[in-house]
């Protein structure tokens, strides 16, 4: 019986991190490992709060596990908790940057794993709004501001700003009330437009930040499908839940002998355009065609 633990920065209830979860569990199975049998899991759930998190880091690594998969914003306080046992990361933005890993290509000490986006995708973000809302001049990026992926997808959109001719100005993700009230006060001056960049906090609040851009009329940009099938406009990024089962992989060959050390920090291989329709005619635009030819979904 091998032991691995899992730490997840959503609620265990989220229906993302539920799915995200089965992903790589299907994916251990697919090789062999099932939970109860031959393999034992232990999750620990943070729901958005920096301070579960590091306590639920440190209660994994004091079980000794074989391996620990940490989601996002785990991996600091795990590899704070421990240089020794082996993780695997996903959804993490800048691995050498955090120092985390020494390069990409030879991580060298125990964390290996998967990259959250590449950042020129942020910039990318910017442009499809202005493609889809070409009235759109200002721009409202929701970010975590605690979180060092958050200052630096909200650096590349600022960067790309000058390009589209659109400002741009950051809304903190620290709670409900300030979201709403930033939305709001935002939403008074015309030509207004959203971004919600990648988070936990983005991923905890995104029912309220999909209303919000219902409530005040604002075309909103984000970065999973999630979001548009809860009736946001549209989505463009990585499927993470690809990366889930591929972290399933790295966590085999953990188990069977190979190192961290060894194992390349991987780039997201999968990306997807997502268009929600119905929201799109609610907000008076037209979705123009070089957009929907590039859609790998339309939901109408």
């Amino acid at each position: 019986m091998r032991r691995i633990g899992l730490l997840q920065g959503l609620a265990a209830d989220d229906p993302v991190a539920q799915a995200n979860n089965a992903a790589f569990v299907q994916g251990l199975q697919q090789l062999g490992w099932t939970d109860g049998r031959n393999l034992h899991v232990d999750f620990r759930f943070g729901a958005g709060n920096a301070a579960n998190v590091r306590k639920y880091a440190e209660e994994l690594v004091a079980l000794a596990p074989d391996v620990i998969l940490a989601v996002s914003q785990g991996l600091g306080p795990l590899l704070q908790a421990t240089r020794t046992i082996p993780i695997v990361f996903t959804i993490v933005p800048d691995p050498v940057g955090a120092g985390f890993v020494e390069s990409l290509s030879r991580p060298g000490g125990n964390a290996t794993g998967f990259l959250m986006l590449e950042y020129s995708l942020c910039g990318k973000w910017l442009e499809l709004l202005k493609e889809i809302a070409p009235s759109v001049t200002r721009a409202a990026v929701l970010r975590d501001s605690s979180d060092p992926a958050g200052v630096g997808q909200f650096a590349v959109i600022q960067s790309a700003a000058p390009g589209v001719g659109v400002d741009v100005s950051p809304i903190n993700l620290r709670d409900a009330a300030e979201i709403e009230r930033a939305v709001a006060a935002f939403a008074q001056t015309a030509n207004g437009g959203l971004i919600v960049t990648t988070s936990a906090l983005s991923v905890v609040h995104r029912d309220l930040i999909v209303a919000l851009a219902a409530q005040h009329n604002l075309p909103a940009v984000y970065s999973e499908r999630f979001y548009v099938a809860a009736g946001g406009l549209i989505s463009y990024g990585p499927n993470f839940r690809d990366q889930f089962r591929r972290a399933a992989g790295y966590v085999d060959r953990i188990l069977k002998g190979q190192k961290p050390a060894d194992l390349p920090v991987q780039a997201p291989t999968k990306y997807e355009l997502v268009v929600n329709l119905k929201t799109a005619k609610a907000l008076g635009l037209t979705i123009p065609p070089t957009v929907l030819g590039r859609a790998d979904e339309v939901i109408e």
